[in-house]
């Protein structure tokens, strides 16, 4: 059975509290860092740790062992959140110093994404649209077909999707609402005439098996007022992918549904290259329409590809030619 979690009760309880509102005040989601300080709280209390005086560097060693992350990446992001947590509580006068040199792990490679081609995504919506109904999962060929559309055609996340209800669709305008995001933002997201026309055929079919929907009901859902859980939207995502024919590249991870968003960003940079466009002077613009908080977390979805490689040079080679021709004229 789950324990009931009944709050911040370490030494650290007020300070902790403080910077989570602190870092939510900023836009901050911060969830995933919150339950990373849960663990550290219930460690302290379950050793008994009085005062903040009794946080030693060896009490923080021990819980660190105590939360084994066989990946580096798990392992440096519970480091980092610490870090940033006594940081923090420095500043603010709640510590005096550091109570640990807390080493963080070397990571391996980066996990290289899968980049759909626009071949490979049609007939992904044409396998999701052939999907035969269950018995608790009416129009589920539809449905999934909306929602890979949506993730590969617009580089929503898979979350995003899931939660989107009525009143997010604003067909007058072409707009998505994407409300309360991994970094605590809202957005405002563009769709054109084919996504908009997919949409209406879906949300026609949709009308007329379940009724028509009140503003606050979900977008994708097989009726009950549920909506479609992320985890449903991967397995599915996972249940296609062997019927597409395609074969993995060396050094690639296999596909993941996440992957749609990688191919959408890609895409997008490609499509500037070819139409003369600096991708230099619209990647904040692609940012936004992620919804990141800066362009370096965008710059993580750019995956160099052969065809970026050729466009790129494509680009350097006119622009050599053209300087010189400049040097060269008398």
């Amino acid at each position: 059975m789950k324990s009931v979690w009944n709050g911040f009760r370490s030494p650290l309880a007020e300070g902790i509290q403080h910077f989570l509102a602190y870092k939510r005040a900023l836009g901050q989601n911060f969830w995933t860092e919150e339950k990373a300080l849960r663990l550290l709280d219930t460690f302290l209390v379950q050793q008994k740790v009085q005062s903040i005086e009794d946080i030693t560097p060896e009490v923080i060693e021990a819980f660190l062992a105590s939360r084994p992350r066989t990946r580096p990446r798990s392992y440096n992001h519970l480091i980092s959140v610490l870090r940033r947590l006594f940081n923090w509580l420095i500043k603010h006068s709640y510590l005096t110093c550091f109570p640990s040199q807390m080493q963080t792990r070397r990571e391996n490679s980066p996990r290289t994404p899968f980049l759909f081609t626009p071949d490979m995504a049609r007939k992904l919506l044409a396998y999701a649209g052939s999907l035969k109904d269950r018995s608790h999962a009416p129009l589920r060929g539809p449905t999934y077909r909306a929602i890979f559309a949506l993730l590969y055609g617009l580089g929503l996340r898979v979350g995003e999707v899931s939660r989107l209800c009525m009143k997010d669709l604003d067909f007058e305008r072409s707009l998505l609402v994407i409300r309360q995001t991994k970094f605590g933002k809202s957005r405002l997201v563009p769709f054109g005439p084919r996504m908009k026309e997919l949409l209406r055929r879906y949300l026609e079919a949709r009308a007329r098996k379940h009724g028509v929907p009140l503003p606050e009901d979900p977008v994708f859902t097989f009726g009950r007022g549920r909506p479609i859980h992320p985890g449903s939207i991967s397995q599915t995502f996972h249940l296609l992918i062997p019927h597409l024919g395609i074969q993995v590249p060396g050094g690639v991870s296999p596909p993941r549904a996440h992957d749609l968003r990688h191919s959408f960003a890609v895409g997008t940079l490609l499509r500037w290259y070819r139409s003369g466009i600096d991708p230099g002077t619209r990647l904040l613009n692609l940012a936004t329409f992620l919804g990141h908080v800066d362009p370096n977390s965008t710059a993580v979805y750019l995956t160099i590809t052969p065809e970026l490689l050729q466009e790129a040079n494509h680009r350097f080679e006119r622009f050599a030619a053209s300087a010189i021709q400049e040097v060269s004229q008398p």
